[in-house]
């Protein structure tokens, strides 16, 4: 059939072979996905284990980006959303419904409490917290459907008895989850960890962290290894219209390969730090899990047998300080830029209020304004320097 020339633009006659081998894989960008026949377009169905059907649904590019994350955290399926906390929003609104009774750490991403909180007020789900290092302070009733568990927590990184806070919640049938975007499928296998083996039922990774590792891209991943829980999630996924981009899940796969050497080497000089850190006059408490003097170091050593953390390292500065002079510390400091997340190149730093924060009274924090550092990619020891040139200030 001859073509307008028109036409012939967009129905090329000639076509380049599609595959080839290369470093990286293909970039596939697509709303509309094209049906080869009707066979295709009907013998078909959403619970395929790569359902080519809309864009929405999957790519090639997608689907490759997701399957590295879930074998990364050692799950069989896994899905993608634009930002952690879609993930995060992705899990609550598939599992909870009127009546049910969520538990939440009390150190848990800040957002994730809002969400929940938004939940409560508006469909009738019951939020409880607990201390994440006092199992005791978590009692499920009845109607417990799902805890939230965050290994460390934030912002005070207190590492949480994790096996048996797991044990606790399976033994009143409840599904856990776990945000794992500090352990990044690095520092423990969060489907199989401890002496006993256990598993989390979902994990929920925010890729903007050190998978992307730039700074530059928002990606989560929630990731199970149970099928059914998995097709529940994913009819979820479909119904509110979750997709990410192939651009931005092409810069995620490019950066996967560096990925542990970024967080080994972030790690260690977290690690250099905290060291330092301790010995300051103007600084009442320094926590990490891999201090022995941090809450949950124990339970830290018990899960992350190989001895991997992440580069955050969190200060609690003496209370004689006022909110200006830690205002004018952040201020004074150079290489450490002001801004939230971490995993990227940049030293981070940001202070928080936790009088604001939490909901609990924790006798392990002592009286002060906290700061996170969150360490980048610079040589340790001029982040060292950067820190105490800027202590000069409250001098």
């Amino acid at each position: 059939m001859k073509k307008n020339a028109q036409t012939a633009l967009i129905h090329a006659p000639r076509r380049a072979p599609q595959y080839i081998q290369t470093v990286q894989p293909p970039l596939f960008r697509a709303s509309t996905i094209i049906f080869e026949n009707t066979d295709a377009l009907f013998n078909r169905h959403w619970t395929d284990a790569y359902d080519y059907s809309y864009g929405t649904h999957g790519t090639p590019t997608t689907f490759t980006l997701a399957d590295q994350i879930a074998q990364l955290e050692g799950g069989e399926y896994c899905l993608l959303a634009p930002s952690g906390l879609s993930a995060i929003n992705l899990v609550n609104s598939c599992f909870l419904s009127q009546g049910d009774e969520v538990w939440v750490a009390d150190n848990i991403y800040g957002p994730n409490m809002e969400h929940l909180r938004n939940l409560e007020q508006r469909y009738g789900i019951t939020v409880q917290v607990y201390n994440p290092i006092d199992v005791d302070s978590f009692q499920p009733s009845a109607q417990a459907k799902l805890i939230w568990l965050e290994a460390a927590g934030s912002v005070t990184l207190e590492f949480p008895n994790l096996t048996a806070l797991v044990k606790k919640a399976k033994s009143h049938h409840m599904l856990t989850a776990l945000d794992n975007t500090w352990g990044a499928g690095l520092a423990f296998n969060a489907f199989d960890f401890g002496d006993e083996h256990l598993s989390v039922d979902i994990s929920v990774h925010a890729l903007t962290k050190y998978p992307s590792g730039g700074g530059d891209i928002l990606m989560g991943s929630v990731v199970t290894r149970d099928q059914h829980l998995h097709h529940q999630l994913f009819r979820m996924h479909a119904i509110q219209g979750i997709c990410v981009s192939g651009d931005d899940v092409a810069q995620v796969q490019r950066s996967l390969a560096s990925m542990q050497l970024r967080y080994q080497q972030q790690s260690q000089s977290a690690l250099t730090l905290l060291n330092w850190l301790k010995q300051q006059k103007e600084l009442v408490q320094v926590l990490h899990p891999a201090d022995p003097d941090s809450a949950g170091h124990e339970y830290w050593k018990e899960v992350c047998k190989q001895g991997h953390s992440a580069g955050l390292v969190s200060v609690i500065f003496d209370s004689k300080y006022q909110l200006q002079d830690i205002r004018n510390f952040c201020d004074a400091l150079q290489l450490f830029k002001l801004g939230f997340s971490w995993g990227g190149p940049v030293s981070l730093v940001m202070l928080y209020n936790l009088k604001e924060m939490r909901v609990l009274e924790h006798s392990h924090l002592k009286e002060g304004f906290l700061v996170r550092f969150c360490i980048g990619l610079e040589h340790p020891e001029d982040l060292l320097q950067d820190i105490k040139q800027a202590l000069k200030v409250l001098a």
